[in-house]
């Protein structure tokens, strides 16, 4: 039987902000970069600032690397349909907050994005999406680079090295089919659970601290009540809908009698109108 291990997002709020378990975070970031990197800080997050309801839909924190690179790891539970401008909201402030008044431009930190959805995020088939910033040439389709001059001076080789970079995981997509080290991460995101042959950084470290046998009394209490909050918060999206597919339903039924009655005005036989409108002849009898 597979170890039960804490939710990652309540994980983030709660475990990975202290030093000792920046191995965790390090181990995912690493695997998702593709590079071995290093946190200096986690930082002060939006969601420190949200309320109670919203810190329930969404988890974050602002991550500092070694080299001074920013990067803002956010879990989202419900649906929002401006979610993509809250990304861009969100990189943007993450920009202008941390560059220093009268610093030259070349101050300007490099911000990644990295968002873990648990709904399903715009419209697409994969479950894992990277965006980055390229200048394309209309005529001689080339990409625009630096100059030897910008390469030496802000040790990039790239243009979109500069601008922020947006990454995108949405759980709900992932089929539990396991092929590399970061579909073994993102089988932990949507199963909380970690397989005794998964080998991706991190992951060893993760089930070890995120047990949920492991949680003193007071956190144990802390994560029940986040489950239930999660829990809650499904089950009224989930009323929502119903509420609204009614709605909607009573007012497809109403424009179909209305178009009957116009119909029956203008002289054509219950028969003709029954197909048009999909309205049985008893009930056009009826009206």
């Amino acid at each position: 039987m597979a170890k039960k291990l804490v939710r990652f997002d309540w994980a983030m709020k709660k475990m990975l902000r202290h030093k000792a378990n920046f191995d965790i975070l390090e181990g995912f970031l690493s695997e998702l970069l593709g590079q071995e990197v290093k946190i200096k800080q986690i930082l002060d997050s939006e969601s420190n600032k949200e309320t109670e309801d919203d810190k329930y839909n969404r988890v974050d924190v602002l991550v500092e690397f070694s080299n001074g690179e920013l990067v803002i790891v956010e879990v989202q539970n419900s649906k929002e349909y401006d979610y993509f401008h809250r990304i861009l909201y969100g990189t943007s402030k993450g920009i202008t907050e941390h560059i220093k008044e009268g610093d030259p431009f070349a101050e300007v930190k490099k911000v990644i994005s990295i968002t873990i959805a648990y709904f399903d995020l715009g419209q697409g088939k994969d479950y894992v999406y990277h965006g980055t910033t390229t200048f394309q040439g209309i005529h001689e389709k080339d990409i625009l680079t630096l100059s030897d001059k910008q390469v030496e001076l802000y040790k990039k080789m790239n243009v979109y090295e500069i601008y922020p970079e947006y990454w995108i995981i949405k759980v709900g997509k992932f089929s539990n089919k396991v092929k590399d080290k970061l579909d073994e991460w993102i089988y932990f995101f949507k199963n909380a659970e970690i397989k005794k042959d998964f080998s991706a950084k991190g992951l060893k470290a993760a089930s070890e601290k995120l047990d949920e046998m492991k949680l003193n009394e007071k956190d144990h209490k802390d994560y029940k009540k986040y489950l239930k909050h999660l829990h809650d918060i499904a089950s009224e999206n989930y009323t929502k809908m119903i509420d609204t597919q009614e709605l909607v339903n009573k007012e497809v039924e109403k424009a179909k009698i209305d178009v009957a009655k116009n119909l029956k005005e203008m002289g054509l036989t219950d028969s003709d109108i029954s197909k048009a409108t999909g309205l049985t002849e008893d009930e056009l009898r009826k009206l």
